[in-house]
């Protein structure tokens, strides 16, 4: 899809902003990684963040999701820089919104470090409501053969970065409503938690089904929540009943989109 209209101004402000995004992003994601010595993301807010700061917290491998995520939205960055992306019409609808979400993603971190636990609640919810609606530009721009570059780059990683999010928003959350409600409340927390990853399980669903059933979005969701599962089953706080109900709700989510992708390689279709 290599567009033939001549460039604007703001095409070209387009891509400086993507670059001013990413750098912004990958800034705060190694300050919050506590590479200049301040404290990491997970020992932030009181441990709040760490992967025992609530029943809905996965374990520390789960984290690595964020280098996949981060080294794709890097070389989409460079991608879309490229003169011949400057006027192309899919540059022009996503370009600001990918921008938005990165952003985002830095001030969560910014956030975690400098502000209250309750705001970063409140900035993941918005990156999870960017992510939400750039997918949705994502899915209804691409274009039949549009390319596996663009594909990759626009749609795959959009879509993992939602899907992690999805349970991150869910997790944080978590986090700071066990720091604020009655200590009774864990007496329910095995009953709390089934109900939210139900919830969870709907709303993977729903992503999938608006999408046409791409298979990325339930990849980061099934991962997360496999490891969930594994923290519960190993780590603290312990809760068998969340773990079992977290593998279900992986499998339920990844299951629908994946066997839609393997029917799509093997009987392969416009979209």
């Amino acid at each position: 899809m290599n567009a033939t209209a001549q460039w604007r101004g703001a095409d070209l402000a387009r891509q400086i902003v993507v670059l001013s995004a990413v750098s912004f992003m990958l800034i705060a994601a190694v300050i919050g990684a506590g590479a200049f010595g301040n404290t990491a993301v997970e020992d932030q807010q009181g441990g709040a963040l760490s992967t025992s700061g609530s029943y809905l917290a996965p374990a520390g491998p789960a984290f690595s999701i964020w280098s996949i995520i981060y080294l794709g939205l890097i070389v989409y960055a460079i991608w879309q820089a490229l003169p011949r992306q400057r006027t192309n019409p899919r540059q022009r609808a996503l370009g600001w919104l990918i921008a938005l979400t990165m952003t985002l993603n830095g001030l969560w971190l910014v956030a975690a470090r400098f502000g209250t636990l309750f705001l970063t609640v409140v900035v993941i919810v918005l990156l999870l409501a960017a992510l939400g609606w750039t997918f949705r530009v994502a899915v209804a721009t691409r274009e039949p053969r549009g390319g596996v570059v663009d594909s990759v780059l626009i749609d795959g990683v959009t879509g993992l970065h939602l899907g992690w999010v999805t349970l991150a928003t869910v997790a944080n959350t978590a986090a700071w409503l066990t720091t604020v409600v009655p200590t009774e409340w864990e007496n329910a927390a095995d009953a709390i938690g089934i109900a939210v990853l139900i919830v969870v399980a709907l709303i993977g669903l729903a992503i999938a089904w608006r999408s046409s059933w791409r298979v990325a979005p339930a990849l980061a969701l099934a991962w997360g929540l496999s490891w969930l599962a594994v923290e519960r089953f190993g780590g603290e706080p312990q809760s068998t009943p969340i773990g079992v109900t977290a593998i279900i709700v992986a499998v339920v989510v990844l299951l629908p989109p994946a066997i839609v992708s393997v029917l799509r390689l093997v009987r392969p279709s416009v979209d």
